[in-house]
Formats: structure tokens, sequence, C-alpha cells
């Protein structure tokens, strides 16, 4: 899956589940401070990103995530190694 494809599911699952507006998707966007996605819901994140993608991860891998940008190129990295 190349990195386009990633972009495009992340960003609809972030629409669709956590009810985000679609301009608030930018690279730079901050998970909470832009995106309002706390502690609790990255337990969310982590099972959609095993639904969609297959990868397994825990929510310590994504303690160092801040921002969209470093969320996908996290998920890129597990996906593309």
């Amino acid at each position: 899956m190349d990195k386009a494809q990633i972009i495009e599911k992340i960003n609809a699952f972030l629409i669709e589940d956590f009810e985000i507006d679609a301009e608030k998707l930018v690279p730079d966007a901050n998970f909470k401070k832009d995106l309002g996605i706390d502690s609790l819901d990255i337990v969310d994140v982590v099972v959609t990103v095993d639904n969609l993608f297959g990868v397994k991860i825990k929510a310590e891998d994504l303690r160092n995530v801040t921002t969209l940008q470093a969320f996908y190129d996290f998920i890129d990295a597990k996906l593309n190694g």
C-alpha cells in the first residue's frame, strides 16, 4: 500500500469515527491540541489501525507520535518497513 492510500484511509476513519472536520486533517495537526484525540481515544485508534491495515500496535507505540504526519509515517513504516 502506498503512502497516499495510507493517508486516505487514516483521514477517512478520523472523519468517520472521531467526527473530525476534513479541513483539520493537515500534516502538522497535533493529535491532542488540534484534533482532540486524547489518551482514551488512542485505544480506539489502535483497534482501527489493526482492522484497516492488519497492523498490531500498542497504545505505547504512539506515545511519541504527536502529529498527523508522524502518524502517517509510523503506519507507513509498519506496513512498508
